[in-house]
């Protein structure tokens, strides 16, 4: 119940909502400062934001922390003992203010092209956890995993001080000091990113609130079906973590024509990466699964059931992957966008209906077909708003694109199921010989078809090759 807390805080204020806000207005700044205006406009935008957001965040935590019997109530009406809920709440309640510093951070440094620092926060958060259930888990027990959240959260904020501080400090020696004027975030913008940001986290809530209701491991099969299947998506959206910045200065600089060739290109590769993962999740899906989760409790039963519940979710996984490169398109100007919040509410409103409607007949498979189906219209309302809302990209275009590597998936899925249906030799051997098929005739395919992010993958591997005897005789 708890854990719902730091989930929310990660969405909101380090991978999307807040990213979203400050990537741009950094390269905006970072954009100005090299047209030389007078001052330093990073500094300015600093001083102008980083007060006022870390004021917002210890009201929020704060606010979360006094209320958290009221949030246990309404997230879990059923829950027979509370106060347990209640204790590890109020505990991770402090990641409000150490995750929002450290969403800052991050967006600070990645929009100064800095990227080792924010790639190593989720160790850190690890780091921090683990710690802490092997302190305290013998006096606090549960309660030991929420401090170490707490603990984690604040080891994201450390690890990325030195650099940033380096950042600022190597800037603003050869700067003017004495002009700089603090500069407040855009109202719209942010509003807008975190309402966004919100409605698509509030998918797990609906999920959750409609597989409260079906029987006793229902709820376990979709959860561990959902980590496991968003594996090719995370992979494929890292794309658009590092190209965003690219974007959003292109923008600021006034080239439209770079930025849009930079979001056609990564919706190419992102589409390429997500649909080969999606591929490999069909085809070897029981074999992941027994090979992850098959011992103890977790009978060979579950292993069906998840399996069976992780190929269905998988076939929105172009979907989550569609949607967050193009909400990232709809807001790297720096703007206000109600538009992909409408869009995302209405894919909130397709899953809502859905699930309720497929709940009843079909229980856990018919929630991941409703989200599924939800998040793929997120994604087509977002892709047909292009243009004049977003980067201008050529929406036909983009639709011929992924057209192919959709095609050449659906083969490598069905070829790599075959061959991994004929191994019985444990989940090891076919999930080897499956993913490796899978991999084979999607990229044979692809190049038969054309596809961008295929074509690409392969000229940069030939010219690797190529290298390699030049190296050696070195």
């Amino acid at each position: 119940m708890a854990w719902t807390v730091p989930e929310f805080a990660a969405t909101l204020l380090i991978e999307d909502g807040l990213a979203f806000a400050l990537i741009p207005a950094f390269s905006m700044a970072l954009a100005r400062r090299a047209q030389g205006v007078p001052g330093d406009p990073v500094r300015a935008l600093v001083a102008g934001t980083l007060p006022r957001l870390a004021l917002a965040f210890v009201a929020v935590g704060a606010l979360l922390a006094g209320i958290a019997p009221q949030v246990v109530e309404v997230l879990a009406p059923g829950l027979p003992d509370p106060a347990l809920a209640v204790d590890c709440t109020r505990i991770t309640a402090t990641c409000v203010v150490s995750f929002g510093l450290a969403g800052y951070c991050s967006a600070a440094l990645r929009a100064h092209r800095r990227y080792l620092a924010p790639a190593a926060i989720y160790v850190a958060y690890n780091v921090g956890i683990i710690t802490g259930m092997l302190v305290l888990g013998g006096q606090w027990g549960v309660r030991a995993a929420a401090a170490g959240v707490a603990v984690g959260g604040c080891l994201m904020v450390v690890v990325q001080l030195p650099a940033l501080l380096r950042e600022l400090r190597k800037k603003a020696a050869s700067g003017a000091r004495n002009e700089d004027e603090a500069r407040p975030l855009d109202t719209a913008l942010l509003a807008t990113v975190l309402l966004f940001a919100l409605c698509r986290q509030s998918q797990v809530l609906v999920e959750r609130f409609l597989a409260s209701s079906l029987p006793s491991g229902a709820i376990s099969h979709l959860n561990y079906a959902q980590k496991v299947a968003q594996m090719p998506m995370i992979l494929s959206v890292m794309v658009c973590t590092v190209t965003f910045p690219v974007v959003a200065r292109a923008l600021a600089d006034g080239d439209v024509e770079r930025a849009k060739g930079r979001v056609e290109r990564d919706l190419a590769l992102a589409a390429s990466i997500v649909l080969l993962g999606t591929a490999a999740v069909v085809a070897c899906a029981p074999q992941i699964i027994e090979l992850l989760f098959q011992r103890g409790a977790f009978t060979t039963s579950d292993t069906a059931a998840t399996a069976g519940v992780m190929r269905v979710y998988a076939l929105g996984l172009l979907g989550q992957t569609l949607t967050g490169v193009l909400a990232r398109s709809y807001f790297s100007a720096g703007r206000g966008a109600w538009y992909p919040v409408g869009a995302m509410a209405t894919g909130i409103a397709v899953t809502s209906a859905a699930g309720a409607l497929a709940v009843g007949p079909w229980g856990v498979y018919g929630i991941a077909a409703a989200n599924a189906a939800g998040i793929t219209v997120t994604a087509l309302v977002l892709l047909a708003g292009m243009g004049p809302r977003s980067v201008p990209v050529h929406v036909p275009a983009v639709l011929r694109q992924l057209a192919a590597p959709v095609l050449a998936a659906v083969a490598a899925g069905l070829a790599g199921a075959l061959v991994a249906a004929r191994f019985d030799d444990g989940p090891m051997a076919g999930l080897t010989v499956g993913g490796l098929t899978v991999t084979g005739v999607f990229l044979a395919a692809g190049r038969a078809l054309g596809v961008q992010g295929v074509v690409h993958a392969l000229r940069f591997a030939g010219s690797v090759t190529r290298r390699l005897p030049y190296v050696r005789s070195r």
